[in-house]
Formats: C-alpha cells, sequence, structure tokens
C-alpha cells in the first residue's frame, strides 16, 4: 500500500508514512492545498478588480475606501460566529457552503458587470456577501490542516500550506490586473472559475472528524478560543508577537511613495517591490517544506521577526533599487520562518474541538494588523514623512523582539514545534 494513501480505520492525522513522504503525494493535502491556492488566488484578483470598477465608476478614493470597508467589516462583526461554526459542525460541509456562497456572489459581479450602467450598490452588497464567506471559510482551512496531513509530516505541510497563500500574494493581484484589459466582467468570470476549482477540490476531500459534542452556543463557548489562548504563553506570544510586528512593520501602503518619489522607479518598480516580499517568502518555504524546523523553535521566531525587523529598517532608509529589493526579500525570509514555527506552535497546541474557535483568533489577529498597520503606516507617514515612518516601525519590531524575550519565556524556551505546549 502507498504510504500517503489514508486507510479508511486509521484517521490521516496518525498514518504511520514514511517522514520524507512527498508533500503532494497525500492526496488529502493536496486537495487541500488546491483548495487554499484557488480560493486564495480568486480573492486577490477580486480585490484589484474591484478597486479599479468603483474607481472608473466613481472617481472617488472615498469609494475605494468603502471597498476595503466592507470586506473589513464581517470579520470584525463575525470572527467569533466563525470559529463556533467551524467547531460545531462539519468542517467540509461548511467549506462547501462558503463556496456555493462566494460562487453566488461572483456571478452575480459578472452580471452587474454586464449592465450598461452597474450599480455601485450592488457592487458593495456582492462583495460584503464573498467577504462574510470568506469570515467562515478561512478558520475552517487553519483548521483541516493538522487534520489532513500526517503528523510526521505536519510542519512540511504547514510551511507549504503558508507559502500557498504567499503565493496567491504574489501571482493574485497581477493577474487581476492583466485580465482587467478585457473587463470587470472577464476578471470575476475567472475569480469564479478558481472558486469553482475550490469547491471541487473541498467535494473530493476525506470526511475530517466530528467532535462528539459540539460545543454549545453561548458566550463561555464563543470566547473560548481566546481563554485558550490566554491560558498558553507559547500561543499567546507567538500570535502577539505577529499582531505587534506586522502593526509596526507593515510597509505595502508606502510602496507607491517609495517607487515614484524615492527609488524613482514608477508603477512597474513598484509591482516589483510588492512581489519582493512574497519571493523571499516563497524561497524560505521551499526550504522549510524539505527541511522542516525540528529543535530551537522558539529561537527561530525570534530570528525570524529580527530579520524582519532588520528588512523593513534597511528597506526604509535605503535609496538604492537593488539594496531596497534586497531588504524586501529579507523581510519575506523573515516573515515566513516566523510564520511557519508559529503556526505548527498553535497548531499543535490547540485540539481538534478547539481549532475553529482559536485559528479564527488568529485569522481575526493577522487581518487586522495587516490594515490597522497599513493604516499607521500612513498616519505617520503624513506627520513625518514616509522614510521616518518605516524607519520608526522597524525599531519598534527590534523594541518588541527585546519586550517578547523577557515577556514571554515559555516561547523562546520552545524546542520542538510539533510537540504541544503547557499551560498556565
Amino acid at each position: 500500500m502507498d504510504d500517503a494513501e489514508p486507510r479508511r480505520d486509521v484517521p490521516i492525522a496518525d498514518l504511520p508514512i514514511d517522514p520524507a513522504t512527498p508533500l503532494f503525494r497525500v492526496r488529502s493535502f493536496a486537495l487541500l492545498f488546491t483548495t487554499r491556492v484557488a480560493s486564495a488566488t480568486s480573492n486577490q484578483m477580486l480585490a484589484v478588480a474591484v478597486g479599479y470598477q468603483v474607481y472608473e465608476l466613481t472617481n472617488s478614493a472615498l469609494h475605494l475606501g468603502l471597498v476595503g470597508l466592507v470586506q473589513f467589516m464581517p470579520p470584525l462583526i463575525l470572527m467569533l460566529a466563525a470559529g463556533q461554526v467551524a467547531d460545531r459542525y462539519n468542517r467540509r460541509l461548511v467549506l462547501r457552503a462558503c463556496f456555493a456562497i462566494e460562487l453566488c456572489a461572483l456571478f452575480g459581479l459578472v452580471l452587474v458587470s454586464f449592465l450598461p450602467s452597474p450599480s455601485l450598490a450592488a457592487i458593495y452588497a456582492l462583495v460584503t456577501l464573498n467577504a462574510v464567506a470568506r469570515t467562515f471559510e478561512q478558520p475552517v482551512l487553519q483548521s483541516l490542516v493538522p487534520v489532513m496531513a500526517p503528523r510526521v509530516i505536519l510542519s512540511r505541510a504547514i510551511a507549504a500550506h503558508v507559502s500557498g497563500g504567499r503565493l496567491s500574494i504574489l501571482i493574485g493581484p497581477a493577474l487581476g490586473g492583466v485580465l482587467y484589459l478585457f473587463g470587470p466582467d472577464f476578471d470575476y468570470g475567472v475569480c469564479t472559475v478558481l472558486i469553482a476549482v475550490a469547491a471541487v477540490a473541498s467535494f473530493l476531500l476525506p470526511n475530517p472528524p466530528v467532535p462528539a459534542e459540539p460545543p454549545k452556543v453561548n458566550w463561555e463557548s464563543l470566547s473560548a478560543g481566546f481563554r485558550f489562548i490566554w491560558r498558553c504563553p507559547a500561543v499567546l506570544g507567538a500570535m502577539s508577537f505577529d499582531l505587534i510586528a506586522t502593526l509596526f512593520g507593515s510597509v505595502n501602503a508606502l510602496l507607491p511613495i517609495y517607487a515614484r518619489d524615492i527609488l524613482v522607479i514608477g508603477p512597474i518598480g513598484a509591482g516589483i517591490l510588492r512581489s519582493a516580499p512574497a519571493v523571499g517568502a516563497l524561497l524560505t518555504a521551499a526550504v522549510l517544506t524539505r527541511l522542516p524546523v525540528t529543535r530551537n523553535g522558539g529561537r527561530f521566531i525570534y530570528v525570524g521577526f529580527a530579520l524582519y525587523g532588520l528588512g523593513v529598517m534597511v528597506f526604509g532608509l535605503s535609496t538604492n533599487v537593488a539594496l531596497s529589493i534586497a531588504a524586501l526579500l529579507v523581510l519575506g525570509v523573515g516573515d515566513i520562518l516566523s510564520s511557519v514555527v508559529r503556526q505548527t506552535i498553535v497548531q499543535i497546541t490547540t485540539p481538534d474541538e478547539m481549532r475553529g474557535r482559536v485559528s479564527g483568533v488568529n485569522s481575526f489577529f493577522i487581518n487586522c494588523s495587516g490594515q490597522l498597520g497599513s493604516f499607521r503606516a500612513g498616519l505617520m507617514a503624513e506627520w513625518l514623512g514616509a522614510v521616518d515612518s518605516v524607519v520608526v516601525g522597524g525599531c519598534a519590531v527590534f523594541l518588541t523582539v527585546a519586550l517578547w524575550f523577557w515577556l514571554f519565556p515559555a516561547l523562546r524556551r520552545v524546542d520542538r514545534p510539533d510537540e504541544a505546549q503547557p499551560f498556565r
């Protein structure tokens, strides 16, 4: 029997396969990876297409801000409920329901874009509907990784899963921008096809374990994810580390300023700058999928965030194009290194019946830190200038590394990230 073929009587996580088994020979993980990449790429393309279309219809920067707002509000309001749903119901069925809603929303955008005068209200409503579905989709996808990959290759599987998100960030915006030349309806149509691919892959996934006693729907159950994180110092330190570092280290919002005014490389250069962190992350992820971090996991998290802060500071001060790109590559290396080890700690330590709620909190932290980080960078750039805003952010990341080293000794003492961490 092929080591990668699941046996009906053994959960996928417990399959006794060779640790050197290629990841994509494990059918369940290959299907989950396809689902993740297709869905995330569609979402990245959608963000570009909606932005262009709304700006063409309104010529208003305010409406561009509203596009971001309608996509930010559903996670803010529904995060706790999304985690509860992921833990209470069959995750494969929840994923299918999410993709069904996203298909309806995207097909609606195709139809609206065919109209001679597309309705702005309809576009906002459909984008909001899509954002609601994605709010429930994200914790489900995260919580499925440990049950769709055997434990002996889980570290490598998490590295590949995280890299799938970076791959989507790398190709999605560029693909969305190029396809928009054929019209927004064509762009939305390709997004629809990608979600259909994700939906088909989700239908082929093996059935995940269902909790014997689904959690009750009450405040205690809804907030259980926060309480779980608070009780485990290593998990709390890892999640809060990412929140603070991303809040202060985000540079994406200021890349147009660097491309036009500081490095003088224009829109194409801005695209290269935006892609550089994802390239660094993908190269590092390719290494981690073959050589996972098995010892000194806590130290690797701190090293990753230190590299992230170094990349931010060097990029902020650089006026040389090659050095700036190199700094962003280093930023991406540090980001993926810390992310993979951090996600491994969180996934292994969290019991399956809690993964949806903990993943919901984690997704909320990641989304909020990115949005607020861009706002922080823009606001400080308005007050102090772009260079000072980036350099201050990089210094804050280094300060966070030092502060977290003192505040969370449990995190720095983590040795094997693939072992559950102790609670208070």
